[in-house]
């Protein structure tokens, strides 16, 4: 069934609002018509099954047919830090990593990133970002958005490991620990506090981190982890490093 995300204040007790390029996406593509049905939500707090009631390109009024659990999230926070690699691949990092189940992008410079920022772009390239993340997000029924940030420089995301309770550095230059092993200290260590608990993954680019910049995230708190013996692309080591941390943490069927 077709998912779409409203803001809250076009939500009632009653009925919901779909505007913009969802109502057009609805009348045009879907062919939606008075009577069919979807899923609307807010990524906040209210999710409904409604019934669309008025329909035109520009606004789709529907009524609330039934209010429903908002449970499609997983138990744990993944904040997916990714050097800018080469091409669309950050879309792609975005588009599956929404599917997989991140909550948060952050987008971040490093010594070996080629990308050349351009900032009269940045605004247009964070709205597509967050575009994609609202659609993938949509197509995989998650209950909520992942948030995609304006890009960081390499000192800024450092300090970000301060607002995690854990965060990982994959770098395969040395004899580290595997990620298995730190994802299972790291939920176990605060199983039963009562809270969503915050993971951030660090991802480098196609040249990978340094030995100066492994040292600095270390002294800034973060571990340094493996993704196996293998080298992997960039855009696939997210991609496996979130799924790694969502098994292991049991959204996936692994050990809690």
């Amino acid at each position: 069934m077709q998912r779409y995300f409203i803001q809250p204040e076009q939500f009632t007790d009653e009925t919901a609002t779909i505007a913009g390029d969802d109502a057009h996406h609805l009348t045009r593509v879907m062919r939606a018509k008075p009577g069919d049905t979807c899923i609307v939500s807010d990524g906040i707090s209210r999710e409904a099954l409604v019934r669309l009631q008025t329909v035109d390109p520009r606004q789709v009024v529907a009524d609330v047919i039934e209010w429903l659990p908002m449970d499609n999230e997983p138990a744990v926070d993944v904040w997916v830090a990714q050097s800018l690699p080469k091409g669309d691949k950050m879309e792609l990092v975005i588009q599956k990593g929404t599917e997989i189940g991140a909550s948060r992008f952050i987008p971040f410079v490093s010594e070996r990133t080629v990308v050349q920022l351009d900032g009269k772009k940045e605004g247009k390239r964070l709205e597509r970002w967050q575009k994609i993340a609202k659609e993938a997000a949509e197509q995989a029924h998650r209950n909520r958005v992942p948030q995609v940030d304006p890009v960081v420089s390499w000192k800024e995301l450092l300090r970000l490991a301060q607002e995690a309770d854990a965060a990982w550095i994959c770098y395969e230059k040395q004899s580290v620990q595997e990620l298995r092993g730190q994802i299972r200290k790291a939920i176990l260590s605060r199983k039963n506090e009562g809270r969503r608990q915050r993971l951030l993954l660090m991802i480098g680019p196609e040249g990978g981190f340094t030995e100066r910049e492994a040292a600095e995230a270390e002294a800034a708190g973060w571990c340094a982890v493996s993704l196996g013996k293998r080298i992997l692309r960039t855009e696939t080591a997210a991609m496996v490093g979130l799924t790694c941390i969502l098994y292991e943490s049991g959204e996936m069927g692994g050990e809690q």
